[in-house]
């Protein structure tokens, strides 16, 4: 193991995604300042791939700030503004009606994207606070006349500190329900989200690793996108959950603090 582990160390570029890797809600995880002043001692590309579309890079960047963590804003890429990419090349100038976070809204208008709830060409839907009833009425009704329904990400549940919450596709479903149309899913495991990291980490997909809690987004998406793969178990899924699965990660260990070598 500890040779493997070395293979991993040698790695040029990192992506790690946050809830339950880095943190849960407003706690760092065990580890993770070691991990990070490692990969910044060491030179490391690395990229905080987050599917929450609540906050903007920015607000993520203050958020590890508040809990000790000094990182560039740079080193942040979230679902909200990998969807906001993926509209404006489909249609630029496109409205949109949101069910979402200011993180999200935040990255539409910055893409161009302008908000409409009479006829728009997108329902976009991430997660949020304020969802309710009335939000589901008026995005049936669009969609019935026409919008096409983006969603941000496919997790159906995140980690928070209360435990396992709903999460974006859960919020998504009676929508889909109701109108017979499923969401196009642009967060991890798609590889639109992917690839844009590895380009933003300026590495090729052999020389970078995908660390997540998550069997079913961030292990699919790194194996799907050709990097090796970290399964951490301070999140979401557990050592038994793995055997649900057909595909395997590269390395199961217990969170990031694993990764740096033991002093």
């Amino acid at each position: 193991m500890n040779e493997e582990l070395e293979l991993l160390r040698e790695k040029k570029g990192f992506i790690c995604d946050m809830d339950g890797v880095i943190y849960h809600g407003n706690r760092l995880l065990p580890g993770v300042p070691e991990f990070v002043d490692w990969l910044q001692r060491e030179n490391k590309s690395f990229l905080f791939l987050t599917n929450s579309s609540e906050r903007s890079p920015l607000e993520l960047q203050q958020k590890l700030a508040r809990m000790g963590l000094e990182i560039g804003e740079e080193h942040f890429y979230t679902s909200a503004l990998a969807t906001a990419k993926f509209i404006a090349s489909q249609k630029p100038h496109a409205s949109a009606y949101v069910i979402g976070a200011p993180g999200l809204v935040g990255a539409l208008y910055e893409a161009g994207i302008v908000m409409n709830d009479v006829d728009p060409d997108y329902v976009i839907a991430g997660e949020t606070n304020t969802y309710n009833y009335q939000t589901i009425l008026k995005a049936v009704d669009l969609i019935n006349k026409g919008a096409r329904l983006i969603a941000t990400n496919s997790d159906l549940t995140g980690p928070s500190e209360q435990g396992i919450i709903p999460a974006c596709r859960a919020l998504v479903s009676p929508i889909e329900l109701a109108t017979g149309k499923t969401a196009y899913y642009v967060g991890k495991p798609n590889p639109l989200m992917m690839r844009t990291g590895l380009r933003l980490l300026g590495v090729h997909s052999h020389e970078a690793a995908m660390i997540g809690d998550r069997m079913d987004t961030d292990i699919v998406a790194g194996i799907e996108t050709g990097l090796d793969t970290v399964l951490v178990l301070s999140g979401c899924t557990s050592r038994q959950d793995v055997e649900n699965y057909a595909y395997r990660p590269h390395f199961i260990l217990d969170g990031v603090g694993c990764i740096p070598p033991q002093a």
